[in-house]
Formats: structure tokens, C-alpha cells, sequence
């Protein structure tokens, strides 16, 4: 599998409101992504399947240097259901997304969410590496997140990629009145955190398989 991360788009919205409602069934109010996109705080990626290569048909990616099966799916790609993004052809199908708020120097994560039949993909990871990625360019010192005491896997998730506890923040969630963990990173501009960042990300690569990355994010 290859994923194609990106900046989120208006016509993003109606997958993405399905995936926040299927990873969030009892938040409220739920996220209402077109604020957020007229939001200048809040940046939001979202993660697609790339079922084939990404493609450019131009000199480095000629049409005759692809095998048989490549070819079909591109004829089939480019007749049903996908689109063009910088100059590449990619899947429609929204696989999850993730947001961020920058507030001064801080970046705060608001939400990760992967569709169920997607997860434990490596998605929410990569998307993950992205939101940080960002806010290195939004020269943001740390990155902050809230994580509910009972999700032990994202904790752990969030601790491999440099995240420690913080703080709890009392009933913070609505539905249960759960506990949340505050996790935090050190400065994220540290030379030792990007290269703990570059090796996971090159571990993913190794178990998931490649995430390109748009460079517009």
C-alpha cells in the first residue's frame, strides 16, 4: 500500500465527516470541518490509498516503461472515480485524517482518526509524522495532544514518537466524563527528536510500505 498525504479540501468534507462520526460516535459537537477550513489556526491532512505509483506521465514516468497491470490500472483510474493533484493521479477514498491548532509556539493536536476497516495499516502513524512535520514548518517548539487514560495503544503510539505525560486533565471528555492524558513533546526543532522522527518514519516504510508526502502541506 502507498498513502498519499495532503492538506485537507472542501471536497474532502462528506468522507471525513463519515470517518469523524465511525471514530467519534459520541463526541458533541461533533467537528465541523468547514469552520476549520476558514479557521487560520487549524490545519488539517488527510491520508488516501494510492493503488498503483504515483505517476507523473512525463520523461521520468513514460507510459511505455509501465508493465501491463500498471497500465490497466491507470486506464481505470483515470476513467472512474479519480482525480488530479499536482500534476498525480490519486484515490478519492479518504483512508483518515488528522488537525492541529497553532497557538503561539504550540501545536495542538485536536484530532487522528483512520476508518475501522483501515485500522492497524500504520495509517494513524503516518499521519501522525505529517501533523508534526507540519508544525516544524509552522515553527511550533512542541506538540501537545490530549489522549483518554483508557486508550492505552495511542498512548503507547504517542510515546514512541516522543511524546510524555504531562498533566491529566479532569472528565475532559463529555460522553463518559473520562479522564484525559496531557502529552507533550520536548522542542520539536531539536536535532536528536527529527532524527528519532526520520528513523520511525523510515521504520514505517519498512512494515507499511511508502507515504508520500505533498509538498504543500
Amino acid at each position: 500500500m502507498t498513502l498519499y498525504i495532503r492538506r485537507m479540501t472542501r471536497r474532502d468534507i462528506p468522507q471525513l465527516i463519515r470517518i469523524d462520526h465511525e471514530a467519534f460516535p459520541t463526541e458533541w459537537p461533533p467537528t465541523n470541518f468547514v469552520h476549520e477550513l476558514e479557521n487560520k489556526l487549524a490545519h488539517y491532512i488527510v491520508a488516501s490509498e494510492i493503488p498503483f505509483p504515483m505517476l507523473k506521465l512525463n520523461a521520468k514516468a513514460p507510459a511505455k516503461r509501465l508493465n501491463m497491470l500498471d497500465r490497466l490500472k491507470l486506464l481505470l483510474h483515470s476513467k472512474f472515480g479519480f482525480r488530479t493533484v499536482n500534476g498525480n493521479n490519486i484515490d478519492q477514498i479518504i483512508l483518515g485524517y488528522a488537525g492541529m491548532w497553532i497557538l503561539a509556539d504550540e501545536a495542538h493536536i485536536t484530532s487522528i482518526a483512520t476508518q475501522k476497516s483501515h485500522q492497524q495499516r500504520g495509517i494513524g502513524e503516518a499521519l501522525l509524522f505529517g501533523v508534526i512535520e507540519m508544525a516544524v514548518a509552522k515553527k511550533a517548539r512542541v506538540v501537545t495532544l490530549e489522549a483518554r487514560v483508557s486508550n492505552i495503544p495511542a498512548q503507547k503510539l504517542y510515546t514512541k514518537c516522543g511524546f510524555h505525560k504531562d498533566g491529566v486533565r479532569k472528565g475532559y471528555y463529555l460522553d463518559n466524563h473520562e479522564d484525559a492524558v496531557i502529552m507533550t513533546t520536548d522542542y520539536i526543532g531539536d536535532e536528536a527528536f527529527r532524527n528519532r522522527l526520520a528513523n520511525l518514519k523510515t521504520a514505517h516504510r519498512s512494515k507499511w510500505g511508502d507515504t508520500e508526502y505533498d509538498s504543500q502541506m
